[in-house]
Parts: structure tokens; sequence; C-alpha cells
């Protein structure tokens, strides 16, 4: 095998959950390019439609569904539904999310509510039921998306901070657990990447405060975290799992400001 298609996604369906915006169009796009159908998964119809329309452009095979994942009756009826129409899902992505930016002493029950079902639950039981059918054929990849607040504690961040340690530990746990049957479970841990998820969210001084930590003092571009995704998917991390890459300019690795 040539080192490049050890890269290669041809014959692979990837079902990308929050695939029509942010980090998980970046991925639909790239694991196209890579060679692989494409099913991306929005809670906003006109996204899931643009997105589509844009992969379609060079990918008739390229397809939507509009879904709330923090519906767990409308989540498994997806699923169900992906797999009977694609007859086999190779590849999982969770990238759905969203963050709430508060004082922790002033969250409130449905803050706390919301923020968990969309960003820990419905990654629990999207990897748990895809990864059902992924044990079944005796094969197939997940990558689930991390965050800094994964490894640390961030002000103003408290019950996301939370989602996204579980994100870490259901990444290793599971990994482990379907080590021996063909699934392989990694993550990837974005550093500071401006999306509709944080761009409006963050203030002037937050964003200061990330560029003056980040060792590379810029934010990522989507497109850098497409390699990754691609790789940990990909044959060439064949005996890669329970693995959370980051990138993330340095951010983890720095020491003193």
């Amino acid at each position: 095998m040539e080192p490049q298609d050890r890269f290669s996604l041809a014959g692979k369906t990837a079902l990308i959950l929050g695939g029509s915006s942010g980090i998980g169009r970046a991925i639909a796009e790239g694991y196209q390019t890579a060679g692989a159908r494409v099913i991306a998964v929005g809670k906003t119809a006109a996204k899931v439609e643009a997105t589509v329309a844009q992969l379609q452009r060079t990918d008739p095979r390229a397809s939507g569904h509009v879904c709330d994942v923090a519906d767990s009756e409308q989540l498994s009826r997806l699923i169900a539904t992906v797999i009977a129409q694609s007859q086999g899902v190779d590849i999982l992505v969770n990238s759905q999310g969203i963050t709430i930016l508060k004082p922790a002493e002033t969250f409130t029950r449905n803050d706390y509510d919301t923020l968990i079902a969309i960003n820990l639950t419905s990654v629990f039981f999207a990897c748990t039921e895809v990864g059902r059918h992924m044990l079944e054929r005796g094969r197939g990849a997940i990558i689930n998306i991390a965050s800094l607040a994964a490894y640390r504690g961030f002000p103003l961040s408290a019950i996301y901070t939370i989602s996204k340690h579980g994100v870490l530990a259901l990444t290793e746990t599971l990994a482990t657990e379907w080590a021996t049957r063909g699934v392989r479970v990694n993550g990837i841990a974005p550093g500071f990447f401006l999306t509709d998820l944080n761009r409006d969210k963050m203030s002037t001084e937050r964003k200061e405060v990330a560029l003056r930590r980040t060792p590379m003092h810029r934010f990522g571009e989507l497109s850098e975290l497409v390699g990754a995704a691609i790789y940990l998917v990909s044959g060439a991390a064949s005996y890669v799992t329970g693995e959370t890459i980051r990138v993330d300019g340095g951010f983890l690795a720095a020491g003193l400001d």
C-alpha cells in the first residue's frame, strides 16, 4: 500500500453529528475530499441544506438529516434510518455541542440539563447505538470532539467543562472496552477556533487571554483540524485507540504565560 493510500477514506460512510456548521462541517468536507460518503446532521434545516448542497457539488452521494440530538427518540430514529439507508456506517464523528458562559453560581438547572443533554448525553448514546452496529460488523472508527476544557478548569464554563471531561472519559472507556472487537474510539481536543459556537460569546478580553496563552499567538483555522480527523479514522491509525489529539497551537504544552 502506498503511503498516501493509508489515509484514503474511499469506500467508507461517515456520519457526522454537528456536521452542518463549524468543526463538524470542516470535517465533513475533509472526509469527502478523502473519499468518504458523508452524511451530515444538524439541528437547523437551512444549515443542513446548505452543507449538503455544497458537498453534492463534488459528490452526489452526500446527504443530510435534521435532528435535535438532545431528543433521545429523534437521535435513535436518525441512527436507525441512517444505518438502514446507508447499509453500514464506518465512521462516526460527534461534533455536536453548545456552550454557555456564566459565573458558576448563576447557572440554572435548565442550563445544566440543556448543555449536558447535547454535549454529553447525546455523545454517549450516539457512540453506543452506532457502536452496536459497528461491533456487529467487527469494524468502525469513532471520533469525539473534546476540548481544552477537558484538561483544565475554565472560568465561566463550569457545565461545559464537566461535559468535556465526560467526553474524554467516555472516549477512553469505550476505546478500552471495544479494542479487541474492531472498533476504535478517539478524540480531538481543539484549541481556540472561532466558530458560531463561541465567536460572539467570547468577550474581547477572553479572546486576548486565549491568544496570549497560546504559544502560536493566533486562533486556529478550521482546516487545521481536518488532518487529525482524517488520520484518526484512516488505516494509518489502525493501532491508535483511546487517544485524544490536541490541536491547540501549543496551549496545553505551555507553562508560564
